[in-house]
C-alpha cells in the first residue's frame, strides 16, 4: 500500500487545525521554522505543503508577512431537510451555483430504483457546481422524474435552486429519507471544476428526497471537496 508523502499529511494536519478553530479566518499559520520543527521536517517539506494548501484556496502568502488562512472548511449538516443556501448562509458563507449541464435522458437501473420509475423511463438530469465565498466547494447531480416535473429544467434554469423549483409544482415540502456517504479519489475532471489535484480526497453523498407523501421527487449525487467541507450528520438541518 502507498504511504501518504509526508507533505500532504502536513498538509491533511494543518487543515484539520483550520477547520477546529485554531486558526482563525484570516489568521496567520506559525513561520516556516516553527512547523518544521513541529513535524520534525524540513522547510522544503513545510513550503509543499503550504503550497498544496494554497491551490486549494485554504491559505495565501504575503510576502514577507507570512502565510495566512484564506478560509476554514465548512460544516454542511445531512440531517432530514438538506438546504444548500441555508446550510451555507447559516455558516455565514456566500452561496451560488453554476449550471453544468441541463438535460433528459434514460434513467438507468439505479436511478429508475430510487425514484420508482419504471424501467426506461426519462428524468431531468441539472449537473452543477456549489460554491460558497466563489470557491468552489462540490459537484452535484439532480435527478427528477420527467413525467411529474416537465418543465423542472426552465425552473432550475431561471432559479437554480432545487426547493424553488418544485414549489412551482406544488411540492412545497420534502425531506431526506436516505443518505449514503462514501470516501473517494477525485478523478481529472473533477479535479479541475473544484479546482484541487487530481487524486485528492472527495467526500460522494447519495441521497433521495421525498415529499410529505412519501413519494421520491429527488435522486441526488454530491461530490464534497474534502478539504473545504466537514460533514455533519444528524437533526433536521
Amino acid at each position: 500500500m502507498a504511504r501518504t508523502p509526508v507533505w500532504k499529511s502536513i498538509a491533511i494536519a494543518l487543515t484539520d487545525d483550520i477547520a477546529q478553530g485554531r486558526y482563525e479566518t484570516g489568521g496567520k499559520l506559525p513561520a516556516e521554522a516553527q512547523l518544521a520543527t513541529r513535524f520534525g521536517v524540513n522547510r522544503h517539506t513545510v513550503r509543499r505543503a503550504l503550497a498544496e494548501m494554497s491551490e486549494q484556496g485554504l491559505v495565501h502568502s504575503r510576502r514577507g508577512a507570512g502565510v495566512f488562512v484564506a478560509a476554514k472548511p465548512t460544516d454542511y449538516p445531512i440531517g432530514r431537510r438538506v438546504r444548500f443556501h441555508q446550510n451555507l448562509t447559516r455558516e455565514g458563507r456566500n452561496p451560488a451555483k453554476q449550471i453544468l449541464t441541463l438535460e433528459t435522458r434514460v434513467a438507468s437501473a439505479r436511478e429508475a430504483k430510487a425514484l420508482h420509475l419504471d424501467p426506461g423511463a426519462e428524468v431531468h438530469v441539472y449537473d452543477g457546481l456549489s460554491l460558497a465565498d466563489g470557491q468552489p466547494i462540490a459537484l452535484f447531480q439532480s435527478i427528477f422524474p420527467a413525467d411529474r416535473f416537465p418543465g423542472i429544467l426552465d425552473a432550475l434554469q431561471e432559479q437554480r435552486s432545487v426547493t424553488a423549483a418544485l414549489q412551482k409544482f406544488g411540492v412545497e415540502d420534502y425531506t431526506r429519507i436516505e443518505t449514503r456517504i462514501t470516501a473517494k479519489l477525485a478523478t481529472a475532471t473533477q479535479a479541475l471544476h473544484l479546482r484541487i489535484a487530481e487524486g485528492s480526497p472527495i467526500l460522494r453523498t447519495t441521497g433521495v428526497n421525498a415529499d410529505p407523501q412519501g413519494r421520491p421527487v429527488e435522486f441526488g449525487r454530491t461530490w464534497f471537496a474534502g478539504d473545504r467541507v466537514t460533514l455533519t450528520v444528524g437533526g433536521e438541518s
